[in-house]
């Protein structure tokens, strides 16, 4: 049986088009995905060509069912390594086994539990300075939030704001570098002499010293804060032998660039949503009351919030933080009757994923209640938000805790002044949120 042909788009559509590309290429995509089906490729020129999808088998057929002949594209092992190190988001093979099976345990909802007062205590000071009875844009807010409650809980109070700020404004720098180098790869002979990607590499080398520094005090110091940084310390290899420092930086910064940046958009485009569903945010409130006087610990009161949960999980499936996921296949594969021959490179659009009409009722619309009262596993197979099978995001608990907590404390203390405008995205690394603006009142 002939083996049916992958559709394409053209080096010279693509080239004519990388003005737009650019600035937001999610409309180009999303034209070529209603032109040429639910998989297409992207001829990028030289010989080079990437396999666009929004199928959801295909992707959970390479993430899940066929992981082991898929392994993440060189945009995360090379290029987003070069500013993060070789950590868990950006390891293959046996060094990502290895570290995955030594720091899962730090991230275990057991060990989450003890974290808890700590991030509800971040989120209630970072929410304080919301700026109430004008229109503001809110992603400031949650960006400082979502970086505030990774460094507590990594570090608890050990780290001050000048050395907050610095890594942050080193971290957001170097995703926008990449940013620059993916979506204009004939321009990378002019950033390598230029000297910019150099100059972005050596500030995450002072990002690096900062780090260590806290680490070698915390050794030195003798005390122990019973946070992440406490669990990375203690954890120990098969062979009882601890990280070496290079790579427990590494690990670090992961966790602040993975941790920050998807937790900041969530929030924001969930408050987005709740300002133009005023009757969702009354419910909200509704429940939250009503878990706050029958909850005796913050999980009990967590739990209580099943609705609020599935406002965040509508939240993420219209607006994935992280929209694409990267795949090379090994060997030669084959998927629904169509060959997909080695070291092919796939991007998986999660946000056409999830809007697919072949995979959801109104894909379009914002309604919490699908997430209701269904079996936990119904939508798994066309829902991605924190990526799917063994490589699944580490710190997917952490991240829902942490939104459910915040969404929570957000509607107890505010009210969302309603708005009508059509949200607007800002696809860089992940899907950001732009001109987020938004009325705060106090309840």
């Amino acid at each position: 049986m002939k083996a049916k042909k992958i559709p394409s788009v053209s080096a010279f559509r693509f080239l004519t088009h990388s003005i737009q590309i650019l600035k937001n290429p999610l409309p180009f995509h999303h034209k070529n995905f209603e032109t040429k089906g639910d998989t297409f490729r992207l001829k990028l020129g030289f010989g080079k060509s990437v396999i666009f999808s929004r199928d959801a088998g295909l992707a959970q057929y390479a993430l899940q069912k066929n992981h082991r002949n898929y392994t993440k594209s060189p945009i995360q092992t090379r290029d987003l390594a070069k500013y993060v190190g070789h950590g868990l988001l950006t390891s293959e093979g046996e060094l990502w086994q290895k570290q995955r099976k030594l720091i899962q345990p730090a991230f275990h909802k057991k060990q989450l539990i003890n974290l808890l007062d700590t991030i509800n205590s971040a989120i209630k000071l970072e929410l304080t300075k919301i700026e109430t009875g004008k229109p503001k844009d809110i992603f400031p807010v949650f960006n400082d939030l979502a970086f505030q409650t990774v460094v507590k809980s990594l570090f608890s109070s050990a780290v001050n704001q000048k050395e907050i700020n610095k890594l942050q404004n080193i971290t957001e720098a170097a995703q926008q570098m990449l940013v620059k180098e993916l979506r204009q790869p004939y321009l990378i002979w002019w950033f390598k002499l230029s000297g910019t990607i150099k100059k972005h590499i050596a500030e995450t080398e002072e990002a690096r010293a900062i780090l260590m520094k806290l680490v070698y005090e915390r050794r030195n110091s003798g005390k122990r804060e019973d946070d992440l940084l406490d669990m990375l310390l203690d954890a120990r290899y098969e062979d009882g032998s601890v990280m070496e420092d290079r790579q427990l930086i590494d690990e670090i910064l992961i966790l602040f660039t993975a941790g920050h940046e998807t937790t900041s958009n969530a929030l924001t485009f969930t408050c987005e949503l709740l300002a133009r569903n005023p009757d969702i945010q009354e419910k909200l409130f509704e429940e939250v009351i009503f878990a706050e006087v029958n909850s005796e610990t913050l999980m009990d009161f967590i739990k209580n919030l099943s609705f609020t949960k599935n406002v965040i999980e509508e939240s993420l499936r219209l607006y994935p933080p992280a929209y694409f996921i990267d795949r090379v296949n090994i060997e030669n594969d084959e998927f629904d009757g169509m060959f997909i021959p080695k070291n092919s490179n796939l991007l998986f659009s999660l946000l056409e994923i999830h809007t697919n009409p072949a995979n959801w009722e109104e894909p379009q619309k914002f309604r919490p209640e699908r997430f209701s009262d269904v079996n936990p596993n119904h939508f798994s197979g066309q829902y991605f938000p924190f990526g799917a099978g063994p490589r699944m995001c580490i710190g997917n608990n952490f991240a829902m805790y942490e939104m459910i907590l915040a969404i929570a404390e957000i509607i107890k203390t505010y009210k969302i002044a309603e708005k009508k405008t059509s949200i607007e995205m800002k696809p860089l690394i992940t899907l950001k949120p732009k001109n987020a603006i938004l009325e705060f009142n106090f309840r």
